[in-house]
């Protein structure tokens, strides 16, 4: 069937199509920068906090990342000085195990340690040690260990080259480790069986030997995973040995030799969830404390040459990891011995947790310094992933005539050529492949879901779905099951009959209706008609499809201003009245219409509401007061909503006494549901629908409906009754919802909080009305009145549709089971929204009812049905078609990793309303170890047990995973406050994939890197701390905030030509626009920042961060791969744990 079609100009098509801006998205991605060594900071070379330090620092003191600050979007205060360690005394691990002595002893085979010789330096890799043999329980001792980690795993060194690890005679050989056997990182994966697999083995880059000169199989080491024990019985973790707390400080090296008797140390770790609880045994939060790494007998392995690129291969595998490892259960030996002759093996001995020493730093011995164990470069990274797709699939148009097929990543820059399935930009599933039953489907644990948006903006390059008008009649539907005629219906008995590709029933096609097929059975009008050759169209709607049947009146927009003290005293009043002026020109409208048809109407409000009659016909607004809030009307019906060309003199008088009537108010208190109520009846009486914007500022605590109290209560966080922060306060407020969603009022809400505001509650009416929460916390005019002014202009100006209600039809087999989003939902299957955007999504979870089959796929059909803003009543539909495989390695080539993600931080933010934070945290850990671990037992190449092998489109899963639990959400550091983390729930809810994509891994681009002629952004990098150098200058984005990093060794120069001030002390955090000066470095930056904020559907605040600043703390909470204060785990700790966790499934 050819499905190339010419034909787009034909008449039912000629409709201007409006200028939608473009949200190009230029490339980012990219490599570590060159040639940066890994530790450029103060921070690793100098002291620890906590710690005597028996050499000078050699750099300022830095905290490590912090997983815990709030987005600045927040602007919640930090605290300033704030010392990551400062929980820690000296030495001492937190929630105390005492300190005693751990002995280590030297490899029997590795030279002896002469006293004159020089210590090794920090960057070479560390000798470890063998293990003895293990203790008789081996059940008891990995019991006990299962909660502790060793005390020195701390530093970044890249991994020592081709250091094998091979048994030692006494210890059964037990599979465990990265095995390199393809070339690269990923085990080939046959022809046949689809792309390779990523298995963490490959390429780990040769380091220096530990000792030159010396064999390079002569050290062992032993694979270490911070804060995880598995089985004792598997004891290789795959990628063996990830780095531990990247973030953390290195230490000096010491100026000699260790003495026989001295004790090996390390720091301590940090403890997960604050010094408010003890950390929860087996939760991911962060490493637990534990027994410092022993010595080992047992003659060493049999050495082989080095391969470069590969760890030694020894016994026949690729870097196998035999024997016990610390963490895992493993001899404990006696007492240490630095001869060269190792002592007897000591007998195995019952580990105590209570007497495992908590080490110091300083007595480290330098050739048992902490190290990195895996090479952060080894393991998959974003930035690259997104960069082969974008060179892969960015030059061509993605067309979408063919079913199943996966579209480019969100973060490629594509177009899309319609050919009978949506545009991903409407849809975008977690997978394009779904498994033909409901036993496979639970078997591979993949939700099936996806994420809708109806209205999304396309670039102009694109065109916007035709409207089809069939008259009175209206579109032609499937008689039993309601679907819209779509490309998939087919069309029988010579074209007078349909059969529904949703339920096989057959239909009769209307005589107006009718066309004859060509020889394939095509309709001779199938590419003049959108429906039947087009995925995504609109229908105009009859009037069968409006409330009461009656054609709807244009929408209403009503502004309500809280004109209490803190807002009139902020300047805020004055502000948006200042702006409306100007705004009210701007009101959205239907492409060729000369003005909108949007009417407008002013409530000011603090204990009392004060309505403003803005009638053509009068000299001066007049105010009407209501004072009885406990029972709301609307004093006026004609001329308080009014056209705004027709009352612009009376409105612009309005807008310009309102700030001086409220110039002396002493008024504090304010009242909220009232005016919401208020909002309601106007509109009711106007017998339309629309919008409210409501400007607020405080907690509601004036007596009135809806009145509330404060109940903010950090105590709550990590109990039980930490999910009633998320609810609610009263039901008052979901019944007012019901109320607004029937009469199609849309709430919009902008909150300028300087305390606790119940976010939680006041948001509960504009969620589910499908409309806008921004808020502006300790609200400045001079830092934050661009944000709040961009963000008020967008949020005016787009598309809405309003009095929505959505409905998602399948084919048989598969139903909508589950919904997400801003909306509000009165039966099972309709989605209902008083208002939907552009940038709005619902997501949707499909389960299977019967069997599918791979030849007939699976079906969705997402109809809309909602007003336009000129008050036009239409249906939009969106077709997608996808396959239905009985294998599961065809559903695991098809998946889309952002979906999968966007889905489940939905699912589980959704999940922290009614269950404890920690259960959520598991069970997403849990759901991922299972789609991980059913790829590994029914579709990967056999292998070593040892390997972790990752499904080649989900490599990505772990880290993206580990973004989400780390998030404001699911792990709070102490500065975010409950107001932040209910509105993050919030904003998450309703985001499309490329918003949760930036969001959970943000944007990190190196400015120095920018190429000042060029239009293209410089390459990104990795999030974490060690990529920056302390010479650059670097730009973060998360969708929310702008963070502009400035390195304090960064060249006068290019600090004049961005801040126009001489040097890194002069910069002022206070800064919220880049000064516009003259010159190429400067012209660039500001470019790259404003081409940022079109992309985005907020107006991004800017904050700059001085190196070894307070401000830095927030910063590094974005460093999503490494470790955070609030005690998440980096990615190569991640990696391991979810290693671990498939393993024990597995086993």
């Amino acid at each position: 069937m050819s499905v190339n079609q010419q034909a787009h100009t034909g008449p039912p098509y000629g409709q201007p199509q409006p200028g939608y801006q473009g949200y190009q998205q230029p490339a980012y991605g990219g490599q570590p920068l060159p040639g940066v060594p890994q530790s450029q900071y103060g921070a690793y070379n100098g002291p620890m906090p906590g710690y005597q330090q028996p050499v000078p620092p050699q750099g300022s003191l830095r905290a490590p990342p912090t997983s815990g600050a709030p987005p600045p979007a927040t602007g919640a205060s930090l605290p300033s000085g704030h010392l990551a360690y400062s929980q820690f005394g000296h030495g001492d691990v937190q929630n105390g195990i005492p300190a005693s002595a751990a002995p280590m002893q030297r490899p029997p085979a590795s030279q002896p340690f002469l006293p004159g010789s020089a210590p090794t330096p920090v960057s070479q890799t560390s000798t470890f040690q063998q293990y003895g043999p293990p203790p008789a329980s081996v059940q008891q001792l990995s019991n006990h260990m299962a909660g502790m980690t060793i005390g020195s795993t701390t530093a970044s060194a890249p991994p020592p080259a081709g250091l094998g690890y091979g048994p030692p005679t006494s210890v059964p050989p037990v599979s465990g480790s990265f095995s390199a056997t393809g070339s690269g990182l990923y085990t080939p994966y046959t022809a046949s069986q689809g792309p390779p697999p990523t298995s963490v083995s490959q390429g780990l880059p040769l380091a220096q030997p530990p000792f030159l000169g010396q064999p390079i199989s002569t050290q062992r080491l032993p694979t270490q995973v911070p804060g995880f024990a598995p089985p004792p019985s598997s004891t290789g973790i795959g990628p063996s040995s990830y780095s531990p707390a990247t973030g953390a400080p290195r230490p000096p090296t010491m100026p000699g030799p260790p003495l026989s008797g001295q004790t090996v140390a390390g720091p301590p770790t940090s403890q997960p969830n604050h010094i408010s609880s003890p950390p929860p045994p087996s939760t991911m939060s962060g490493p637990h404390p534990g027994p410092p790494m022993s010595g080992l007998h047992g003659p060493p392995p049999p050495t082989h040459p080095p391969q470069p690129g590969y760890q030694m291969q020894q016994n026949g595998s690729f870097g196998q990891v035999r024997g016990p490892q610390p963490n895992y259960g493993g001899a404990y030996p006696g007492t240490p011995n630095y001869g060269s002759q190792p002592g007897p093996p000591p007998p195995p001995k019952r580990l105590d947790p209570d007497s495992i020493p908590s080490p110091q730093l300083n007595e480290l011995p330098p050739q048992q310094k902490p190290r990195h164990r895996i090479d952060p470069d080894a393991i998959p990274s974003p930035i690259q992933v997104i960069e082969d797709d974008r060179s892969n699939r960015g030059s061509e148009p993605f067309v979408t005539g063919v079913r199943g097929q996966v579209p480019p990543l969100v973060t490629t820059n594509f177009l899309v050529k319609d050919q009978g399935n949506a545009s991903p930009r409407y849809i975008r599933c977690t997978s394009y492949n779904i498994p033909c039953t409901s036993d496979m489907a639970k078997q591979s644990q993949v939700p099936l879901a996806a994420v809708i948006k109806p209205l999304a903006t396309l670039p102009p390059e694109e065109t916007l779905p035709y409207l089809v008008d069939h008259g009175e009649s209206g579109p032609v539907r499937c008689n039993r099951c309601k679907a819209y005629m779509c490309p998939f219906m087919q069309f029988i008995e010579g074209g007078r009959r349909f059969q529904c590709c949703f339920c096989s029933c057959v239909t009769e096609v209307p005589p107006h209706y009718f066309q004859h097929l060509d020889h394939t059975g095509k309709r001779v009008d199938f590419y003049d008609r959108p429906e039947l050759s087009l995925g995504s169209y609109e229908f105009l709607a009859t009037v069968d499809y409006c409330k009461n049947n009656k054609f709807p009146s244009p929408p209403a927009f009503i502004f309500m201003i809280d004109v209490s003290y803190n807002a009139v005293k902020s300047g805020l009043v004055r502000l948006i009245c200042e702006e409306l002026k100007s705004l009210l020109d701007y009101l959205p409208r239907e492409g060729n219409m000369e003005e909108s048809a949007i009417r407008v109407g002013f409530v000011t409000y603090n204990k009392v509401l004060h309505f403003y009659n803005v009638k053509s016909s009068l000299a001066q607004p007049q105010m009407m007061v209501v004072s009885d809030v406990a029972d709301m009307f609307v004093p006026l019906l004609d001329g308080f909503l009014v056209n705004v060309n027709e009352s612009r003199t009376v409105i612009a008088s309005l807008l310009d006494q309102i700030p001086e009537m409220f110039a002396d108010t002493r008024e504090t208190e304010t009242v909220f549901a009232p005016v919401i109520q208020a909002g309601l009846e106007a509109l009711k009486a106007a017998e339309c629908a629309g919008k409210l914007f409501i400007f607020h500022t405080s907690l509601p605590i004036a007596e009135a409906p809806g009145k509330l109290k404060n109940r903010d209560d950090k105590k709550l966080i990590n109990t039980d009754k930490e999910k009633t922060l998320f609810q609610p306060q009263t039901s008052f407020y979901n019944n007012l919802a019901k109320d607004c969603v029937a009469q199609g009022c849309c709430v919009d809400l902008f909150l300028f909080p300087n305390q606790y505001l119940d976010v939680a509650t006041l948001g509960v009416v504009t969620y589910q009305t499908g409309g806008s929460i921004y808020k502006y916390a300790y609200f400045q005019l001079e830092t934050d009145q661009d944000r709040f002014l961009n963000d008020l202009r967008r949020d005016v100006q787009k598309e809405v549709g309003f009095d929505a209600v959505m409905r998602v039809r399948t084919s048989t087999g598969i139903r909508a089971t589950d919904f997400f989003g801003a909306f509000y939902m009165s039966n099972t299957t309709d989605v209902e929204m008083a208002g939907l955007d552009c940038d709005k999504t619902i997501t949707v979870e499909f389960k299977h009812d019967d069997k599918l089959s791979e030849d007939s796929g699976a079906l969705l059909q997402c109809a809309l049905l909602y007003t336009s803003c000129a008050g036009q009543r239409r249906l939009r539909i969106h077709n997608l078609s996808l396959n239905c495989c009985t294998q599961l390695a065809d559903l695991y080539r098809n998946c889309e990793t952002d979906t999968l993600i966007n889905y489940l931080a939905k699912y589980a933010y959704r999940g922290v309303l009614g269950s404890p934070v920690k259960t959520v945290r598991d069970a997403l850990i849990n759901q991922c170890a299972q789609i991980l671990a059913c790829y590994r037992k029914n579709c990967a190449s056999p292998s070593s047990a040892g390997q972790l092998i990752l499904p080649e489109c989900m490599k990505l899963l772990p880290v993206y995973l580990n973004c989400v639990l780390k998030s404001d959400v699911l792990q709070p550091g102490p500065e975010v406050t409950t107001d932040d983390r209910a509105y993050i729930r919030q904003l998450v809810t309703s985001m499309d994939v490329a918003e949760t994509n930036v969001f959970f891994y943000p944007r990190l681009l190196p400015l120095t890197k920018a190429d000042v002629d060029s239009d293209s952004l410089p390459a990104a990098i990795r999030n974490s701390e060690e990529r920056l150098s302390k010479g650059d200058i670097y730009l973060l984005e998360n969708g929310l905030n702008i963070f502009v990093w400035v390195g304090v060794n960064v060249q006068q120069g290019l600090i004049q030509n961005l801040f126009g001030v001489s040097s890194f002390s002069q910069i002022s955090n206070a800064l919220s626009t880049l000064p516009v000066l003259e010159n190429p470095f400067s012209k660039k930056v500001r470019s790259i920042v404003d081409m940022l904020q079109v992309q985005r559907s907020r107006y991004m605040k800017l904050i700059i961060v001085k190196q070894e600043d307070k401000l830095e703390m927030l910063f590094k909470h974005f460093l999503v791969e490494d470790k955070s204060l609030s005690g998440g785990a980096s990615y190569v700790d991640f990696l391991c744990h979810m290693h671990k966790e498939i393993r024990q499934l597995l086993s």
